[in-house]
């Protein structure tokens, strides 16, 4: 065991942890922060993306003694009252059907937004690549970034 003191959604914390944890366990069983969801466990679907510098990331199979100082957002820290653009547009096209994937969809897309406000659906496409969701709903979500991408430029 090791102690990390992590800054999560802008708040600092205090984990005793073996190292190779990896940050999604940290993230739901120590810090009691759900909405990262467990997927594949080998950073594959993308269900348990989180933002680390502001970089999109599998939580999944970041180790907790990687992330040093670099501030860690979940989706519980996207928005203090999810109403961020993506959140608002995700309801606007009414993008999720069973749900699991979605929290990983918008922080993938919320990264790739910062970087590029202004995409083409074909870099929509390859930016949301990584990202699956087994109810297929890639149209919907597409259109929900095109919204949102237009609401913040």
């Amino acid at each position: 065991m090791a102690t990390f003191n992590l800054n999560i959604n802008g708040k600092n914390h205090e984990v005793d942890v073996d190292p190779s944890t990896p940050m999604l366990w940290v993230l739901r069983d120590n810090l009691n922060l759900p909405g990262t969801k467990y997927g594949c466990g080998v950073a594959q679907c993308g269900a348990c993306t989180i933002h680390l510098g502001g970089i999109a990331m599998r939580a999944c199979s970041l180790p907790v003694s990687q992330v040093g100082n670099r501030p860690v957002t979940t989706i519980e820290g996207l928005s203090e009252n999810g109403d961020h653009p993506l959140q608002k547009a995700w309801l606007e096209h009414d993008v999720p059907q069973c749900g699991y994937c979605q929290t990983g969809q918008i922080m993938n897309a919320a990264a790739f937004l910062k970087a590029n406000p202004n995409p083409s659906d074909s870099e929509i496409e390859a930016a949301m690549n990584g990202n699956i969701c087994r109810c297929g709903t890639y149209v919907r979500i597409k259109a929900a970034i095109k919204t949102a991408a237009a609401s913040v430029s």
